[in-house]
């Protein structure tokens, strides 16, 4: 889908590219794969997530099936500035726990003729736009939706469920924590937490 042909930087020659879904979809996996493509190209990458995203390392990117490159951990999205001088190709993980500067930020790079690649949840688990990811996926020019597998119905899933019972939007974790559901099994669960409260 995209080439990674090695290209001289003009501005407003880069693009934004978007990897959204639920949990367990594969969106760094997918993250990761582009990377990789453009370190096989020659072209100079550079990798950024969230300071707070320590689930499997401090300093890298890790899919869930263990796949795994360098990263910069950052506290801000204004630091992937200051960070990504003569970059070609800038990745960004976990981009829904950003701050909202991260549009404006990303618009900058690609104006600058940087390829930037975000991956990120598109929705909380509340089932709402999460963060600054609503902006991200207006501004992109490319946009990949992936799912998961609904683990009651196995249906394509696109809501990251909650198991526990914590209203924390920020809150990390795998498996024992979130399950993905197909709309179907997402709002069926809600009703049946909410039954079970009254």
């Amino acid at each position: 889908m995209f080439l990674e042909k090695k290209a001289v930087k003009e501005k407003g020659a880069g693009w934004i590219e978007v990897i959204c879904g639920c949990m367990f979809s594969g969106k760094t996996e997918e993250l990761i794969r582009r990377l990789r493509r453009a370190e096989f190209a020659k072209q100079k990458v550079e990798i950024f997530k969230p300071i707070v995203d320590t689930r499997y390392h401090d300093e890298e990117v890790v899919s869930h099936d263990a796949s795994s490159i360098r990263s910069t951990p950052v506290e801000s999205s204004s630091n992937i500035l200051l960070l990504a001088s003569d970059t070609e190709v800038v990745g960004i993980d976990e981009a829904q726990f950003f701050d909202d500067n991260l549009p404006n930020v990303c618009n900058q790079l690609a104006n600058n003729g940087v390829r930037v690649i975000v991956a990120g949840l598109d929705m909380d688990f509340k089932g709402r736009p999460f963060g600054p990811m609503p902006n991200m996926l207006a501004i992109a020019e490319y946009v990949t939706k992936v799912h998961a597998i609904c683990v009651k119905t196995g249906k394509l899933a696109s809501y990251s469920h909650k198991l526990q019972d914590s209203d924390s939007v920020v809150e990390l974790g795998e498996k024992e924590l979130y399950e993905p559901l197909s709309r179907e099994a997402y709002f069926a669960s809600l009703k049946l937490e909410k039954d079970n409260q009254e």
